[in-house]
């Protein structure tokens, strides 16, 4: 029989992020949105708890937790504010290509400092002409020896001016595509590094999004992460970890505008009765309820399968969360706007944030439409 239930120390995990969140991210998540400030304190405290860093292994030094332990705290961190929930979980992404592919040394000397103090990683594939195109980068690597030459541009990158290391995706050919690229991991204070202007964004403006040019940065050939060629599959296997655990921050997201909408719906009076005795309102709360419990049940049913080893279906597994959970988060926060009704259009009441954040969720880490092109590419294959 398959179980949901959680383990006690899965369960003790969501309520020890479940408290942080009530006490360290609601209170103060209004105002960054509003400032559009990188919450520092707000991150350290996430990092002395130990929400940060999970995947590293126990034999270097971390708690070495698996991808539904991630689901588990990225739903808690995106009912509270996704933004800020973006910053943590992208420090993640951006150390999981060295604990995938590194070797021991590698991790010891790149992922270690991030034990020890509260630093942060950023992921850096996307580029200005290359989005779901990921394969046309045109970063290049130069062998220059005993070190590479680094030179173009990334756009997007989250962390990107508060990181100390980069995940870069590059090319040593551009005329092999795919089968050149390599990735790197990039001391951020290298010379030659300059960073673009802090992005005015719509959503999840607590996170920091920058554009990122890289000229004749040198990067030691000991910061190459796995060989070269092999950059594409590190970038998909990175993903293919990571989406479920940000498909679940946009159930976190959804919990938290129906949570909004119930309590609003049994306030609100209209016609000398709560609105939530309208029939028309229940059955908003209950679709959007169903939503979140199926958008729930995939980002599991996608963290156990990679956690179990099962690579090819957590790839299926983790696209079918990220496509579901995005646009259902999306069409939940659009019907809790609905049922606060003019008051849900005001910055007054937090439905409005849920709405504007969860949009970016359709987008980053590969859109809902470059999930569909995996889901049917692995359901039309023999």
């Amino acid at each position: 029989m398959i179980s949901f239930q959680l383990t006690p120390e899965q369960q003790a995990l969501k309520e020890m992020v479940a408290k942080y969140v009530q006490g360290e991210v609601l209170p103060v998540a209004a105002k960054y949105d509003e400032s559009s400030e990188f919450p520092h304190e707000v991150i350290h405290k996430a990092w002395e708890i130990g929400i940060m860093n999970i995947a590293v292994p126990q034999k270097f030094g971390g708690l070495g937790l698996g991808v539904l332990d991630d689901v588990i705290i990225n739903e808690e961190l995106g009912a509270g504010c996704l933004g800020i929930g973006t910053s943590i979980a992208v420090n993640t992404l951006g150390l999981y290509p060295i604990l995938l592919f590194g070797t021991d040394e590698q991790i010891q000397r790149l992922v270690g400092p991030f034990l020890e103090k509260p630093l942060l990683a950023s992921f850096c594939l996307t580029e200005p002409g290359a989005g779901s195109d990921a394969a046309s980068l045109t970063t290049t690597a130069k062998d220059m020896g005993d070190h590479y030459l680094l030179n173009g541009s990334k756009m997007w990158i989250t962390n990107a001016g508060h990181a100390s290391l980069y995940s870069v995706f590059c090319t040593t050919d551009k005329a092999l595509k795919g089968k050149g690229i390599c990735c790197l991991a990039v001391d951020a204070k290298s010379p030659g590094i300059t960073l673009g202007r802090h992005e005015n964004k719509l959503g999840q403006r607590a996170s920091d999004t920058r554009a990122i040019t890289f000229e004749n940065v040198k990067v030691p050939k000991e910061n190459l992460i796995g060989k070269v060629g092999e950059g594409f599959k590190v970038a998909l296997k990175t993903l293919d970890r990571t989406r479920a655990s940000i498909a679940a921050s946009a159930v976190g997201a959804a919990r938290a505008a129906l949570q909004h909408s119930i309590r609003y719906s049994k306030e609100r009076k209209q016609f000398n009765q709560p609105i939530s005795q309208f029939q028309a309102i229940q059955f908003m709360l209950a679709d959007m309820a169903t939503k979140v419990e199926a958008g729930r049940a995939l980002c599991y049913r996608a963290g156990s399968l990679i956690d179990e080893g099962f690579d090819e279906d957590g790839n299926l597994a983790s696209a079918h969360a990220k496509r579901f959970s995005a646009d259902m988060a999306m069409e939940v926060a659009t019907d809790a706007v609905q049922i606060f009704g003019g008051y849900g259009y005001t910055k007054d009441y937090p439905v409005e944030k849920i709405m504007r954040d969860v949009k970016l969720v359709q987008i980053y880490e590969g859109t809902s439409q470059i999930q569909r092109v995996v889901i049917a590419r692995n359901i039309l294959k023999d």
